[in-house]
């Protein structure tokens, strides 16, 4: 998978006595700057106002109306200050924008200070920040405070604003589905639906009933059956795996996929035992292996808060989630624990190709040979980061934190997909996680991507999140 990047409206703010050659050329820096960095951009035509910067509320208003005949084809507004800029102007245009906003300054050279070339947008960054905060506005700046568009900084910042965009853009009337009801023993994973509308997030829910009468109506002639199962026979290893198993859970994956376009979805969460292995005989980890993979967040357990989490961590990240449940010390080392869960793992963060087994653990409960489709193996060492939300008092209430994801050995008949995480203090952390309730699920994206989600969350989304 790869994120697509965000759309950018540029903004350029002027004060009317600096030259206006300082306007022309960061217009042609800053889109070539952008373009270079794979971004699509929008601006205000330079005829529409004076360089086609604003200074006065009444460019403002033209700014303002420009953005709203664009609505939608942009992710994110960057104020550029070529000069000092005028803070007037800009909250007459941005007020009512909706989206994040980046506050961007040119630097002054050293040899460059007379009255007619000095820029001075290292002040007049200030006064944005100044009136922004006074109206409410919320905005991002970044370090250094000047940043030229054509520097290593700029690139950095556009990176983390990019991140953080994609996050509040998508969690912005996001839909989860939670297919089959929360299983009875499981109130851990209990969700509050109407917190997550106040918030913007849909919940459609589905019962397994039509899933599986669904199931039944697939013929293994058609054409999405034999593209579900040609998929799934090259994604990972099925030796040993009855026919029978292999062709009901090809039957489930296309009545997912129908699911996931019918209800235009953003990310699910499955009730995935003990029905499936009771009445179908099958497990359906591989499954949401293979749509995390490809993108489509999914969650075991109708876990819907870390689905929702696994969306956004996902959009920062770019690349696939993982719902892991926090399962094992680690021997003595207090720093590190076994994160796990029984296959649903995208094949794209295993060390390598895995393997189609019969559920080990329900094995116990429903039979042996009444479980299979765990996709078992390892996961890779990568940088991650992770994080889970639970609704409380109409809130929604997440942590995040960042970690490791290492090398570490675990022994061969260790069941499922797992691997060692590695997080500083994770031994206050978890007492934290507990103290607040938290669930015994773990969302976790490669990369370390905290910084910029935590923003998107607290400024923009204003949610209630435990930085740990």
């Amino acid at each position: 998978m790869s994120a697509d990047k965000t759309t950018f409206a540029l903004f350029f703010g002027n004060r009317g006595f600096f030259p206006a050659s300082l306007q022309a050329s960061a217009r042609k820096e800053m889109t070539q700057a952008l373009r270079h960095l794979g971004h699509k951009t929008i601006a205000l035509d330079p005829a529409a106002t004076r360089h086609g910067a604003v200074e006065t509320p009444a460019e403002g208003d033209k700014y303002a109306s420009f953005l709203r005949q664009n609505r939608g084809k942009f992710g994110g507004v960057i104020v550029c200050l070529p000069n000092f800029g005028d803070e007037t102007g800009a909250i007459s245009a941005l007020k009512d924008c909706g989206v994040p906003i980046l506050i961007q300054a040119y630097p002054d050279d050293l040899d460059k200070m007379a009255p007619a070339v000095r820029r001075d947008a290292f002040c007049g960054k200030f006064s944005i920040m100044d009136v922004f905060t006074q109206y409410g506005l919320p905005f991002t700046a970044l370090t250094p405070h000047t940043a030229h568009p054509a520097g290593k900084a700029f690139a950095a910042n556009v990176d983390y604003f990019d991140r953080l965009c994609r996050v509040c853009n998508g969690m912005k009337s996001m839909v989860v589905g939670a297919i089959g009801a929360r299983t009875t023993a499981f109130k851990t994973v209990r969700i509050d639906e109407l917190a997550l509308q106040r918030h913007g997030i849909t919940m459609e829910t589905l019962d397994l009933s039509g899933v599986f009468a669904r199931m039944n109506a697939v013929k293994d002639s058609s054409q999405a059956y034999k593209k579900k199962a040609d998929r799934l026979k090259r994604y990972t290893s099925w030796a040993g795996v009855p026919a029978t198993a292999f062709q009901k859970i090809a039957r489930l994956g296309v009545v997912l996929d129908q699911i996931v376009a019918e209800c235009k979805l953003d990310a699910l969460a499955l009730r995935c035992w003990v029905e499936m292995q009771q009445q179908l005989g099958i497990s359906p980890c591989v499954l949401l292996s293979e749509l995390n993979d490809r993108g489509m967040p999914a969650a075991c357990e109708v876990d819907v808060g870390n689905a929702v989490t696994m969306h956004a961590l996902s959009l920062a990240s770019g690349r696939p989630p993982m719902c892991l449940d926090w399962n094992n010390n680690y021997g003595e080392e207090a720093d590190k624990c076994i994160l796990f869960h029984c296959g649903p793992v995208a094949q794209s963060l295993m060390t390598c190709r895995g393997k189609i087994s019969d559920h080990a653990i329900l094995a116990n409960a429903v039979g042996p040979g009444s479980s299979y489709g765990c996709n078992e193996g390892r996961i890779i060492a990568t940088p991650m980061t992770y994080g889970s939300l639970l609704t409380e008092a109409g809130d929604l209430c997440f942590y995040l934190g960042e970690g490791q994801m290492t090398d570490d050995p675990i022994p061969a008949n260790f069941f499922g997909c797992a691997g060692v995480a590695q997080i500083p203090d994770l031994q206050e952390k978890l007492q934290t996680i507990g103290y607040l309730g938290h669930r015994h699920h773990v969302s976790v994206t490669p990369g370390h991507v905290a910084a910029p989600v935590l923003e998107a969350w607290e400024k923009y989304l204003g949610f209630d999140v435990t930085a740990l």
